[in-house]
């Protein structure tokens, strides 16, 4: 029987999908929401306060592992770039780009591996400043540039997301699964379909595009000084052993976690601590007896992306998690119910629901939540849905995940929302709506295909 904290949780749901659909943040509705939560269901003034705390924690705690490896792989970024050994890195692939049609596909190949490791952020300005001058001189227009960058990098890299594990980490836990792996292996056709699907249907549209008119294409590119050539010089011996042991070392992680069968917390610990030795082997090596401090400096500006990235994510998660059985005794205390858990019960138990609707129930909230321009924000509320609705019915819950993570990165990712673009657009130096303009209809048809493929994977 649904009691009053039930519609009171329903209530809050609804808000924050409205408030998101109007490309507004929804930090303040979730902490207000936790604390009427705690309130009503603990029946304290000063047990609500309480519970936005601990919520909080709660929600950290989930997080923290994940947190701490995407800072480490940023710190490590950092100090790539000031060796040089970033450069190094990129520059065999510039030499295969000889005309556009390869210079889509391996500017895109590239990104979207580089994403894997890094993350789209600072792939995107390592690609700007070294991938980038070449593709468009071997004939890329830079609105295909962008294009490319943005569904290979924040659609590809961070959709699927399976090195680093982030997204699917959030995913599976508000689904409650035991790992992220789950939710990445259930994933993998789910991500292939969506991603040649997509960057299929966006080549093919440029390519039409091009034959058309190649300079109102060129003509939509604004001057930029980040797509000229610039060629580092004076690289140190060291920074190309860096160069050649990066890749080695990551590779190697690879092929320890398919050894060893590593996975989710495991396999996040061990590309944290790969990450962290390789930052500190680079300080050592570039800034000899500089490196004690210098090397704080990269963990500190790591830390500081990271937390930037997951703090809003914390605060919403922590409301979403009380919508789970176990989470949500663990934030409100015994009297915790698994709020989510019951409405997806009365709705199966009211409406037949079949695979084809959860489905499209579950990409939809993805979609529509991710239009707040964060492709992380969605994930906890998909991944409670796809945990509840998938008992309820008999589905599997961590494709049903993986259907939502698609939907919500690759909408709120920076692929599809404009106000999510700036960062790609600024470095190509093209409008941000042209680019979402040109991404829309091959993302459309991307999910339509997984949305289709996951009713038979369920």
């Amino acid at each position: 029987m649904l009691s009053a904290a039930h519609w009171l949780f329903l209530s809050v749901v609804v808000i924050v999908i409205v408030t998101m659909a109007f490309r507004k943040d929804v930090v303040i509705p979730c902490a207000l929401g936790l604390f009427l939560m705690g309130w009503l269901v603990k029946g304290s003034f000063t047990a609500a306060i309480q519970t936005v705390f601990t919520g909080m924690v709660a929600a950290g705690s989930e997080f923290i592992g994940i947190i701490i490896v995407i800072s480490l792989i940023v710190a490590m970024s950092k100090a790539l770039c000031d060796c040089g050994a970033d450069y190094l890195m990129i520059q065999p692939a510039t030499k295969l780009m000889v005309n556009a049609d390869l210079a889509y596909w391996i500017l895109g190949i590239v990104i979207m591996v580089l994403s894997w490791m890094i993350w789209p952020g600072p792939a995107v300005a390592l690609i700007g400043a070294i991938v980038l001058p070449v593709a468009i001189k071997a004939g890329l227009p830079a609105i295909g540039a962008a294009t490319v960058m943005t569904m290979f990098g924040y659609g590809c890299g961070l959709g699927f997301d399976w090195v680093i594990q982030g997204a699917p980490s959030i995913s599976a836990k508000a689904a409650g699964l035991e790992s992220a792996a789950a939710v990445t292996m259930a994933g993998i056709p789910l991500h292939l379909v969506m991603g040649l699907v997509a960057t299929g249907t966006a080549y093919f549209m440029l390519k039409r595009d091009m034959k058309k008119d190649i300079n109102k294409l060129h003509a939509l590119h604004e001057n930029n000084e980040m797509c000229k050539i610039e060629v580092r010089e004076n690289i140190s011996p060291f920074a190309h052993f860096i160069a050649l042991f990066v890749p080695v070392a990551f590779v190697l992680n690879v092929v320890l976690m398919l050894k060893l069968d590593l996975k989710g917390g495991d396999a996040t610990a061990l590309v944290g601590g790969t990450a962290l030795l390789i930052m500190c082997i680079t300080a050592i090596g570039h800034h000899k007896l500089e490196a004690l401090e210098i090397a704080t400096d990269y963990v500190r500006q790591g830390f500081m992306f990271g937390i930037k990235v997951f703090a809003p994510v914390i605060v919403i998660a922590a409301f979403f998690f009380v919508g789970g059985e176990e989470m949500s005794k663990v934030i409100l205390g015994p009297e915790g119910s698994g709020y989510m858990v019951d409405f997806a019960r009365l709705i199966s138990n009211s409406i037949p629901l079949s695979k084809f609707p959860v489905g499209l129930i579950v990409m939809g909230v993805g979609f529509l939540v991710g239009m707040d321009g964060s492709g992380f924000a969605p994930l906890p509320l998909t991944g409670a849905m796809a945990g509840s609705l998938g008992a309820t019915i008999g589905a599997d819950p961590a494709v049903l995940a993986a259907m939502g993570q698609i939907t919500s990165v690759w909408t709120g990712g920076s692929v599809i929302v404009p106000w999510a673009l700036i960062p790609v657009a600024a470095i190509v130096g093209v409008n941000p709506i042209e680019v979402a303009r040109r991404c829309l209809i091959p993302v459309m048809a991307g999910y339509l295909a997984t949305l289709i493929l996951g009713v038979f994977l369920m």
